[in-house]
Formats: C-alpha cells, sequence, structure tokens
C-alpha cells in the first residue's frame, strides 16, 4: 500500500507545492515513486487551479526540480486519505488541526511540521517568501530539501 503525504502552506503555491517538487524529485531519483503519494495543498483557496509562483518554478528549476502542481485548497477528505500532513508554519499547523476538529471522528492523518524531519535547521517554521526577494525562494527549497531527505529516512526506517 502506498504511503500518501501532503504538504501544507498558506495558499498552496510557494512552500508546498515546492516541498511535494522536492520530495516527489527525491523518490523519483532513488526509482521509489511508485511506492508514494504525494500532494500540496493550501489552507486558503485563493489561488485553486493556478500553477506555483513563478518564481519559486524557476528557482526549483535551477536545482533540477519541475513544481508542476496546481494549487488547491486542503479539504476534510484528506484527513483520511492521507498518512501525513506536514504543515510550512504554525498558522498552518494551527489552520489544519482546526480544520481536523470538525471531522468529530477518528482520522488516519498524523499531522506535524515539515521542519520536524530536518537536520540542519534550527528553525521550527519555513518561512513564507512570497513578499520577499530571489533569496527567500532559494532559503525555503535549502530548508524543504534537507526536511525531504530527513523525513525520506524516517519513513524507509518506519516501514
Amino acid at each position: 500500500m502506498k504511503k500518501s503525504i501532503l504538504f501544507v502552506c498558506l495558499g498552496n503555491i510557494c512552500r508546498s507545492p515546492a516541498a511535494e517538487a522536492v520530495f516527489f524529485n527525491l523518490l523519483k531519483k532513488q526509482n521509489i515513486d511508485s511506492l508514494y503519494r504525494v500532494d500540496s495543498a493550501g489552507t486558503g483557496g485563493w489561488h485553486v487551479g493556478r500553477l506555483a509562483d513563478s518564481r519559486m518554478r524557476e528557482a526549483a528549476a535551477k536545482r533540477g526540480v519541475l513544481v508542476t502542481s496546481k494549487a488547491r485548497q486542503i479539504s476534510l477528505k484528506d484527513f483520511n486519505d492521507f498518512d501525513l500532513i506536514l504543515t510550512m508554519d504554525n498558522s498552518n499547523l494551527a489552520d489544519v488541526k482546526s480544520l481536523s476538529n470538525e471531522i468529530n471522528a477518528p482520522y488516519k492523518a498524523k499531522i506535524i511540521p515539515l521542519l520536524s524531519y530536518s537536520s540542519h535547521t534550527k528553525l521550527i517554521e519555513v518561512p513564507d517568501p512570497y513578499y520577499g526577494g530571489e533569496k527567500g525562494f532559494e532559503d525555503v527549497l535549502d530548508l524543504v530539501e534537507d526536511a525531504a531527505k530527513g523525513l525520506l529516512l524516517d519513513l524507509q526506517s518506519n516501514n
């Protein structure tokens, strides 16, 4: 059975689609992408149907990572469709946990911050690069690459 992972940020146009693409790229390099289902979503619905921010797509492409997903909003269904829901910051974590309370029943997903899998930073949140310059997008990619490696190690050691 495939392990399913959902990455979540605010609008699903910068951080979570980058994390989705970086993690999928890592899986593909190890030829294990068929063992996982990877997706991303936002807590808000402002950008539904749009591609990721062009600055994030360009920064990722320079690293050989294609960010191709289209924005969508997290739904109640996701709590039973995914094994892990990984949030980018404390606000996303609070919003996702608040939404999960609407289910009023046990659900499958474990909800945790993405950077809990990171080994090269003391940060606990992936900063939102949307209103900053190019360096912010590079910094986000550095953080999600580190966390993606830690996530994969954790998933492989717990199988």
